[in-house]
């Protein structure tokens, strides 16, 4: 009984200490497939109707978010059926989060690519990078 505990507690520890890393690293500079742009990139695509998704929590999204963005959570509602109703796999499209310290443009860039998306651009200044250069938010 107590070694069972034991187990519990170290699967349980290491759980906990594996996500805390992943939250702490960076997010990759490129993703397979996908251009990884700027923020002076990012406002040129913005300028020419390319479509926005931020793929952070509903809170974060609520808080503030690029202008025109729209939102799907990685985590709970990118799906490739739900990307395809915002924007058809031939049409660019832009992922962004929190900047350098989140993954999730990363993960959604890569999931367009797999899901066949040909023209997937990764911000990964994302939100912080936007506000650094006084860019339009809602």
């Amino acid at each position: 009984m107590i070694i069972k505990k034991l187990t519990l507690m170290l699967l349980c520890s290491f759980y906990l200490f594996s996500q805390s890393l992943w939250a702490r690293s960076l997010a990759p500079e490129t993703v397979a497939g996908a251009t990884t742009v700027t923020t002076k990139r990012a406002k040129s695509l913005m300028n020419q109707g390319v479509i926005f998704v931020d793929v952070r929590g509903i809170k974060y999204y609520a808080d503030e978010h690029i202008q025109w963005a729209v939102h799907l959570d990685v985590k709970s509602t990118l799906t490739e059926a739900s990307l395809l109703k915002v924007v058809p796999k031939h049409k660019p499209v832009v992922f962004y989060c929190n900047g350098e310290w989140c993954k999730a443009s990363s993960i959604a860039s890569q999931k367009a690519v797999a899901w066949g998306w040909t023209k997937v651009f990764y911000y990964r200044g994302g939100i912080p990078e936007w506000e650094k250069a006084n860019l339009p938010l809602e």
